[in-house]
């Protein structure tokens, strides 16, 4: 399943290439606001902090909501205190688009999250030229070399990486090149099952200093005081958030966790 996502959105990010080649989409980024700084606004707190995120569909559960309007969905998931906001760009199974990126980074002041199935320099620079202040690299779809070289770039164009792991083995590989933000996704993308006690086994191999994001698996405030009782310093919310209210449902889960709670 990681391999035909990936496959397929590089396919259509060449489609895009053809189309607007990169020099022209390397001036649109570098034409763009510098980038806001994520490693500020998910930095641990005493309260663990939210990426809330605008998702319309995925693989695993099919259509989850229409979302005719991502910038007002953000605009609710920045009034229910979330730090960052993701959009999946993703159109094959997810549904989203660069516009929807553009849309929501030009409705909030919040650093916006590109989630997508990064592969190649051009969809980083597209990244940025859409607005983009982080980058979604899962390790699982990358080689070593390939990893190291858009980690750099994504920090050459002043964003951060949001580098994802699945695995011990890929933590230590997201830890080789220097990532400061690691994920650990509790969906195996090769068999989309969940295993919501993965963050917990694998968040001793993250090092002090590097901020700790749980993925996956989030519905309850239960969940999220979970993950927060094994060290995770940010939560990644999808789901829940596009099925119920996003106001109420990001204040319940940030109640949960709040310190004396």
């Amino acid at each position: 399943m990681l391999a035909d996502l990936t496959a397929g959105a590089v396919e259509d990010a060449r489609a895009r290439e053809a189309q607007h080649p990169l020099a022209e989409i390397e001036r649109r980024a570098a034409d763009q606001s510098p980038a806001r700084d994520g490693l500020r606004a998910l930095a641990p707190a005493g309260q663990v902090k939210v990426i809330a995120e605008v998702k319309r569909a995925s693989p695993s559960r099919g259509d989850l909501a229409a979302i005719p309007d991502p910038a007002l969905q953000a605009r609710s998931y920045e009034q229910g205190g979330a730090s960052t906001i993701s959009v999946l760009t993703e159109g094959r199974r997810f549904k989203g688009s660069l516009a929807d990126l553009e849309a929501v980074k030009a409705a909030v002041s919040l650093p916006v999250l590109r989630k997508d199935f990064i592969a190649t320099p051009y969809q980083v620079f597209e990244a940025r030229a859409a607005g983009a202040d982080i980058v979604l690299l899962i390790v699982a779809a990358l080689d070593q070399a390939r990893l190291r070289t858009l980690h750099d770039l994504v920090r050459q164009l002043g964003m951060t990486p949001l580098v994802e792991a699945h695995s011990a083995d890929e933590v230590a590989r997201a830890v080789e090149i220097g990532a400061r933000l690691i994920g650990v996704n509790a969906r195996d993308l090769t068999t989309f099952e969940l295993d919501r006690d993965l963050f917990g086994r694998l968040a001793g191999g993250i090092p002090a200093g590097v901020i700790k994001v749980a993925e996956s698996a989030v519905k309850t405030p239960d969940d999220v005081a979970h993950y927060r009782a094994a060290g995770a310093d940010v939560v990644l919310i999808g789901e829940a958030l596009v099925t119920g209210d996003p106001v109420a449902t990001l204040r319940s889960f940030l109640t949960e966790t709040e310190v004396g709670a």
